[in-house]
């Protein structure tokens, strides 16, 4: 966020009167309508996704085109799939044993934090949530993401609108100023912030006094065991780490491996055209990668090609270099390459035993990653379920790329999503992959049902003893209360 205009609430307010309005039309559409909705703003979206790509990378500079696409294709087609039969308006469930019927009801306006590194398909994939469980969205783009956002955006509103929208159900800021993005959070209208950012950006919406489904940062360990096909493991480590240069929050950021396979893996990993570090090249690159002073990557690195993050740091590797692999024993602030670095970038750490293994694993996690996404490749299911249990992980991949499985609808059945969220380690409300079931709220309507009590009920209006029989208690709970006997309990 650059410019730093004064905050215009007038604007603010209107945006908010705006969204109100689409929500109030929204919340009489049923389930046909509405999905005919979403089908169309995922249909526009889905043909629109190579110039999409195109559109972001050239803006932001990040990533490859190629792999951008595929991300289009995740937000748009899987998750569409995913959601397409969710029940997110008007009865949803009935349970005659209960009396409980479930009735779908909207939110109301969302407030959707967009990242610079995902910023098309984190878009398209927040527009078809909230239009299927008609939620108005009001958009704020990256700042340097702002030109690709707002069009994915148009096209996804355009479609909607023919389809039959209400109005101003997809808005987006036209500015970026840090002031605004915060009144926006803050203001009495909004319902809920999808916040997808920063770790800054999302403490502020958690801060907002608003209702928030954030996510956390991923520092995702790997760990390769002895049972592990070690080709198969460096050849799907590298698939992850070098999808659209690293930058989805889930890819694999340290490499642990036993002993046992080490030098094997170091080999398989040379051969797919990794570079391993020295110790002066590990230094050169430390300030390059990670900001001591504020604990964080720096932007400069972030979805750019190993060789050029080489260049920056002041040494040369081959071109067609895939990762730069830094051989590391230890974790944390003297280690700034133990950080979450969303570049071509893995730390690598060996390990004598299993037990150690996990012991390093787990110290990875707690370095900025804790209930995000951790990953195995094992073929002992005993090691497997016990790496499991002791990580704190709202994602545990087992034998698969971590970025395209976390993300779900690949690799594994996980719920196709751009917002992972980490749970309580990651200070958030879930562990889930945030989807459209996130974005409704739940009306229950309970029908009479009076259970029988051994001693009292109905809150002292009738009491039962030892001395009665449970047929007089049966024959009461089975009666309806007197118009008398209501207006003595209320």
């Amino acid at each position: 966020m650059t410019e730093q205009l004064p905050v215009n609430h007038e604007y603010i307010d209107q945006v908010m009167h705006q969204a109100v309005q689409a929500a109030d039309a929204f919340s009489s559409f049923d389930s046909k309508k509405t999905d005919s909705i979403v089908r169309k703003a995922y249909e526009a979206a889905f043909d629109s996704r190579f110039r999409l790509a195109e559109l972001a990378h050239q803006e932001t500079g990040i990533g490859k085109t190629a792999d951008k696409v595929i991300k289009n294709i995740i937000a748009s087609k899987h998750v569409y799939e995913d959601i397409r039969d969710f029940k997110a308006a008007g009865i949803v469930s009935h349970d005659p044993v209960s009396g409980i019927t479930e009735i779908a009801r909207p939110l109301g306006p969302v407030f959707a934090i967009t990242p610079v590194t995902n910023p098309t398909s984190t878009v398209i994939f927040k527009i078809l949530i909230s239009l299927k469980t008609r939620n108005p969205l009001i958009i704020s783009p990256h700042g340097a993401a702002r030109k690709c956002t707002i069009e994915a955006a148009k096209i996804c509103y355009e479609a909607a609108l023919e389809a039959g929208a209400p109005e101003h159900c997809i808005q987006w800021l036209k500015r970026v100023n840090k002031d605004e993005v915060l009144a926006f959070m803050a203001h009495k209208k909004t319902a809920l912030i999808l916040a997808t950012g920063s770790v800054g950006l999302v403490r502020a919406a958690y801060s907002s006094g608003n209702p928030t489904i954030g996510i956390g940062p991923g520092n995702v360990p790997v760990y390769v065991g002895k049972t592990a096909d070690v080709a198969f493991a460096v050849d799907q480590i590298l698939l992850s780490k070098t999808f659209d240069y690293g930058t989805i929050c889930a890819s694999e950021q340290a490499v642990v491996v036993s002993r046992y396979n080490a030098q094997a893996l170091k080999d398989e990993f040379i051969r797919k055209g990794a570079y391993f570090l020295n110790e002066k090249e590990i230094r050169m690159l430390e300030p390059v990668a990670f900001n001591l002073a504020q604990s964080v990557m720096n932007a400069a690195v972030i979805g750019k090609p190993a060789a050029e993050i080489a260049r920056m740091s002041g040494f040369e590797v081959p071109e067609e270099t895939t990762v730069l692999i830094a051989p590391l024993d230890k974790v944390g602030i003297e280690s700034p390459l133990s950080f979450e670095i969303l570049a071509p970038i893995l730390a690598f750490y060996e390990v004598n035993s299993f037990e150690e293994g996990i012991t390093r694993c787990r110290e990875i996690n707690r370095y900025g990653g804790l209930g995000h996404t951790a990953s195995i490749f094992s073929n002992d299911e005993a090691k497997i379920r016990f790496f499991a249990e002791t990580m704190n992980a709202g994602r545990i991949l087992v034998n698969q790329p971590s970025s395209q499985g976390a993300l779900g609808g690949t690799f594994n059945g996980l719920q196709p999503s751009l917002t992972l969220a980490c749970g309580t380690g990651g200070k958030n409300i879930t562990t889930d992959n945030i989807s459209a079931r996130h974005l409704i709220n739940i009306q229950r309507i309970a029908q009479r049902k009076v259970s029988i009590c051994n001693e009292h009920f109905s809150q002292g209006v009738y009491c039962c003893n030892a001395a009665q029989k449970a047929s007089d208690v049966e024959q009461f709970c089975m009666r309806q209360p007197s118009k008398a006997a209501t207006e003595t309990q209320l």
